[in-house]
């Protein structure tokens, strides 16, 4: 198992990457506290997502429509669709998360936390540049 890797209060750890599944898939705990969410819809260009909650909830947002995924409840995600997620619970949600092929590593998820920094303001730029370069692409209305 690999170091959690923190962006901004979320916690990523990968139990196995492209790198250890010759790009078969990336496959990571998802760790979400209460009232913390992914305020950026977002869609994967290249690869699909599939959630199964673990412990306590966590609402998706699928393509304007929302989603509850409670412990040992999954959630399918295909590529280029756009969603979010949000914790509105007052306890810490967990989740698995397998991307099929895998294609981002914990190299995006590193790259991201370095431009999030916490005592500062987010660098914008360098979030849509690493999103970029790893085939995620942010939604803005």
């Amino acid at each position: 198992m690999h170091h959690p890797i923190k962006v901004g209060k979320i916690s990523i750890t990968f139990l196995k990457s492209r790198h250890e599944t010759s790009g078969a898939f990336d496959l990571f705990e998802l760790i979400v506290p209460p009232n913390v969410f992914l305020n950026v819809p977002h869609l994967h260009r290249d690869y699909d997502e599939t959630i199964l909650g673990m412990n306590g909830i966590v609402t998706w947002t699928i393509e304007g429509h929302q989603f509850q995924v409670h412990p040992g409840q999954k959630l399918c995600i295909p590529r280029g669709t756009v969603h979010s997620y949000s914790n509105f619970h007052t306890t810490t949600s967990r989740m698995m998360c397998l991307l099929t092929p895998g294609l981002v590593g914990p190299e995006y998820f590193r790259e991201l936390a370095a431009a999030i920094q916490p005592d500062g303001p987010p660098d914008i730029a360098e979030i849509s540049t690493v999103m970029a370069r790893y085939g995620v692409i942010p939604i803005t209305t």
